[in-house]
């Protein structure tokens, strides 16, 4: 083998080695980029498992102050509750203390209003007829009323204090109606005027007749017609048909013909 060969053989060699020794250095280079974008990455995923973990982290955080801020606000209306139901526990003493002493009142109540209704009677039995039947009608409702369940006690007292009421105004008021008088033994419907309990007059519907109630004698006495025209005047001031003025009217007291005074 001559120079020229071997001399060749050594460069195809050496070309060889250094071609062996570059893929050798591509290979080395490639693992390590290789390692490079692995370490990248996992730096990348660890970062955002960081991340993840701080959101997480700060909703506990959130959560729990929530929670804690709801166990405040229980404990505070717990509180406010325990109140009411303290309050609410006295007001129902009280409440059984009222039923108690309402029973009680009920017992005295009832009595009372029996006598009340025998006042009444003794009222309509005593009194000038002043729009008698209409007292009695009021005295037997009354008086049926008070066996009635379906009617509280409370408001059988009302009835009746409003029935004591109209008797006070029949002796403060002036009123005219139309009613049965009997005069020498004989019923006549008549109209008929009071002036509180001082007078009560009456006179026919033909305007012919006048009568005057004596509460001595309890009768109807007959009138004059002076008396009656007196009469007239006192039913056109009570119908508003004349301005008041001095009227001049029998007194049922005594039947006397004496002045009563001013009436509007």
């Amino acid at each position: 083998m001559n120079h020229t060969h071997m001399r060749f053989l050594l460069v195809v060699g050496l070309l060889l080695g250094s071609l062996v020794a570059r893929a050798s250095e591509q290979a080395v280079l490639q693992k390590s980029q290789n390692v490079e974008a692995q370490i990248t990455n996992n730096a990348a995923q660890t970062q955002k498992k960081v991340a993840s973990s701080s959101d997480k982290s700060m909703q506990l955080q959130a959560d729990i102050a929530a929670l804690k801020q709801q166990v405040q606000d229980l404990s505070i209306y717990r509180s406010h509750l325990q109140g009411l139901i303290a309050s609410q526990h006295q007001e129902l003493q009280g409440y059984e203390l009222q039923l108690s002493q309402i029973e009680v009142t009920r017992q005295s109540i009832v009595p009372l209003m029996y006598q009340m209704l025998d006042g009444l009677q003794q009222l309509n039995d005593q009194d000038r007829p002043i729009r008698i039947e209409s007292r009695k009608l009021r005295l037997q409702t009354l008086t049926q009323m008070m066996t009635e369940a379906d009617v509280s006690d409370a408001e059988k007292y009302r009835r009746i204090l409003e029935a004591y009421q109209i008797e006070m105004d029949y002796g403060s008021k002036m009123g005219i109606y139309s009613g049965a008088i009997d005069v020498d033994g004989h019923t006549i419907i008549a109209e008929q005027l009071y002036i509180g309990r001082i007078s009560l007059v009456a006179r026919s519907n033909d305007r012919n007749h006048y009568w005057a109630w004596n509460n001595s004698n309890r009768l109807w006495e007959s009138q004059s017609s002076s008396v009656g025209r007196n009469i007239d005047k006192a039913f056109d001031v009570a119908n508003k048909q004349a301005s008041p003025s001095i009227l001049e009217l029998p007194v049922s007291l005594q039947g006397a013909h004496q002045t009563t005074g001013e009436e509007k």
